[in-house]
């Protein structure tokens, strides 16, 4: 049974935080580059374009509900399988997703490693 809630936390780490990722990096690119913003107006402008972009606050909740996925998850099982299993498949969910929603062109190089990536958690898993 410890397995089963070990691996839904890993799964829920690896939703949470590649949602996360995703909404974060769409709001970054709507706010624009921030270097030169930060240049031309200040840091006041840049932290209120970046607080008031609906979906960055989405973002950090994602990322926080993944936090404490993982904290659940180390709670149920090993720290040898649940942060490498979690992030690296995390890894290959965020090249999907950014494929996917961002339209983020991903390279054959980038593709193989993540499937090369999936494949070593399969080999630890078992």
């Amino acid at each position: 049974m410890n397995d089963l809630y070990t691996w839904g936390a890993i799964g829920l780490v690896i939703l949470a935080s590649t949602t996360g990722d995703v909404l974060l990096s769409y709001s970054m690119k709507r706010v624009g580059d921030v270097g030169e913003l930060w240049k031309q107006r200040g840091m006041l402008v840049v932290l209120g374009r970046v607080l008031t972009t609906p979906t960055f606050a989405l973002g950090l909740g994602a990322m926080a509900v993944a936090f404490y996925s993982l904290l659940f998850g180390l709670s149920w099982g090993n720290l040898s399988l649940v942060v490498p299993a979690s992030a690296s498949l995390t890894f290959v969910a965020n090249a999907l997703a950014a494929r996917i929603f961002l339209h983020e062109r991903v390279g054959r190089r980038r593709w193989i490693a993540a499937l090369l990536v999936a494949a070593g958690v399969l080999l630890m898993a078992f």
